[in-house]
């Protein structure tokens, strides 16, 4: 019998709970407006990747007051925190790894396009397939 792999996705503690504590959300879109710096996004990217929110949302964001924020874009953070920690790990040289986010790749899931261009089609999906492709590299 074939056991089915774990999907947080679908589970019932990944539907629209708040995170629990508001500090926990003030650290977690700290560390995505860092990561945002250092792949060099603009406003407009930062929104894809947190889930499309609105414009006043992500400027209220920007002054990182602490506020919850629904496990959705945590995992998106979880995901995006886990691709640059992932790139750092592959790339001594922290240019290298930076860049690497926005450069053609050829591996299966890329198909010739930048792991960026999958990342800004917006889904969450999308951030888990370029975090799974990461790892797999790592080990």
């Amino acid at each position: 019998m074939r056991r089915e792999k774990h999907d947080p996705l679908n589970t019932p503690e990944h539907t629209m709970q708040p995170l629990q504590t508001p500090a926990a959300g003030r650290v977690a879109l700290q560390g995505f407006f860092h990561i945002m710096e250092k792949w060099s996004l603009d406003n407009e990217q930062a929104i894809v990747l947190l889930g499309g929110i609105s414009k006043s949302t992500f400027y209220r964001y920007r002054q990182l007051p602490e506020f919850t924020i629904r496990n959705e874009m945590l995992l998106r953070i979880s995901y995006i925190m886990s691709i640059y920690k992932g790139l750092h790990t592959l790339f001594s040289e922290d240019v290298r790894a930076n860049q690497w986010i926005k450069r053609p790749n050829t591996g299966a899931p890329f198909k010739g396009k930048s792991a960026w261009d999958r990342m800004m089609q917006g889904r969450i999906e999308d951030l888990a397939e370029v975090r799974r492709y990461i790892d797999a590299q790592c080990c």
